[in-house]
């Protein structure tokens, strides 16, 4: 009888050591994916998703490697498709356009935390390289296609320049940069709206049939910025990563695939007052109370 009972608490022993020791690894395996969470990564939709994704993907991944997290590439079919994701506060980072920035940082919560290094954000109006087209004026009653009504300087800063000369065209609204320099390019419509940053970036073989006719004046370019749900040890480690990809090659051919060719710099919130002195509203469903 004595020999039953030892052996029943020596079974009764050992189960209970296994059941520690299962409890012991599946909170270890749960505080593992506690600190490799992914976090989505929106970029503004000025080029084609498939593009997009070739030069963002690698770059992120090389921050998150970085940073110690998992950085997640999101974009949108389009840019306003890209501004209802920002009110929904769905990206945890995103790369914005500056008047996104303005908007979406009262609306949404986004705070910046880095921009391009010794970077102006200018807006240009391209024709085709062999277009008859030599002033702004000759386009007064064309067609011109922009990229969204609320894409900053390509759309916002470009029909500006129109209207400062009191020049009349007949816009167009198209899903992206690449979408009017295509346009362009094949002759559906006369001119386009977009900034020098997307043109380098276009195939050449749509590039190299276009010409830059005008230049807008400069502002503080894109915001990188993060969601204020997001840790701040998180911001701050992908913003160091960030930063980092300056310092060596693998990082600055990353960048270079951007047209980030400065590299970046960290960013205040207070960077973006020369937009807030523009007085926009194209985006105030976003910003009423």
């Amino acid at each position: 009888m004595t020999i039953l009972w030892g052996r029943f608490f020596r079974r009764l022993s050992f189960s209970l050591l296994f059941g520690l020791m299962a409890v012991s690894v599946a909170s270890a395996d749960t505080q593992k994916e506690s600190t490799h969470k992914s976090y989505s990564f929106g970029v503004v939709p000025q080029q084609s998703a498939s593009q997009l994704a070739k030069v963002w993907g690698p770059f992120l991944a090389e921050v998150g490697k970085r940073a110690g997290v998992d950085l997640v590439f999101r974009t949108a079919p389009n840019i306003p498709s890209f501004e209802e994701h920002l009110g929904k506060a769905i990206y945890d980072f995103a790369y914005m356009n500056p008047y996104h920035y303005v908007v979406f940082h009262e609306a949404s919560g986004y705070q910046a935390y880095a921009k391009e290094k010794d970077k102006k954000l200018k807006g240009i109006i391209v024709v085709r390289k062999d277009s008859p087209y030599k002033h702004l004026v000759e386009l007064a009653g064309k067609e011109v296609a922009f990229p969204a009504p609320a894409a900053f300087a390509a759309s916002i800063m470009t029909q500006a320049e129109f209207g400062q000369h009191g020049i009349v065209v007949n816009t167009k609204f198209v899903s992206s940069h690449d979408s009017v320099y295509r346009a362009v390019a094949s002759g559906l419509v006369e001119a386009g709206g977009g900034i020098p940053r997307t043109f380098e970036a276009i195939q050449p073989e749509v590039r190299e049939q276009l010409r830059i006719l005008v230049e807008t004046q400069t502002f503080t370019p894109h915001a990188l910025a993060a969601q204020t749900r997001v840790p701040k040890s998180i911001v701050d480690r992908v913003a160091a990563a960030m930063l980092s990809m300056s310092d060596d090659e693998t990082g600055r051919t990353l960048l270079s695939a951007l047209s980030f060719k400065n590299g970046l710099v960290t960013a205040q919130d207070r960077d973006w007052s020369d937009i807030r002195k523009l007085d926009l509203h194209m985006l105030e469903k976003y910003t009423r109370e």
